[in-house]
């Protein structure tokens, strides 16, 4: 079946095989790294590596699907050292990839940052991600402006 032809359906996960439930959990370890190995997931969750490879390049959550890869966030910062660095620490270690920055000139303490990141291998929600950033020392706000492939 060519890519034009694949169909979709959204179906609640209480309808769904446990199989095909255990595959999308065995993913989202190996994706996040709580499993080092597809054996050590499929033992995790109790199924054979046979059906894990069964399913694995068909069965996705719903929010995987509509992730968007790039996204711009707005942020505004205290202006004192080490807070933008540990603002570009935190999303490394989310493994969100910064592609632009552009910082304003601090005005009465504070600085405006704005960021297109690459969120292609962020493990979590984006609206996790922001709320992780509006958590952090001297992030006085950050804000998802955009989203994009």
């Amino acid at each position: 079946m060519s890519r034009e032809e694949e169909t979709y359906f959204l179906i609640r996960s209480d309808m769904l095989p446990e199989a095909i439930l255990k595959t999308v959990k065995a993913k989202s370890m190996i994706a996040s790294g709580e499993a080092r190995t597809v054996q050590d997931a499929v033992d995790r969750v109790g199924m054979s590596r046979s059906s894990f490879y069964k399913y694995k390049d068909g069965v996705y959550p719903f929010n995987a699907l509509m992730k968007e890869k790039i996204v711009t966030v707005t942020l505004t910062l205290e202006h004192r050292s080490g807070v933008l660095s540990g603002l570009l620490s935190y999303l490394a270690q989310k493994k969100g990839n910064v592609l632009t920055i552009h910082q304003t000139i601090p005005l009465q303490g504070v600085a405006s940052v704005t960021l297109s990141l690459d969120t292609g291998q962020v493990t979590e929600e984006i609206t996790s991600l922001i709320d992780g950033l509006n958590e952090l020392d001297g992030v006085l706000r950050a804000a998802l402006v955009a989203r994009g492939e």
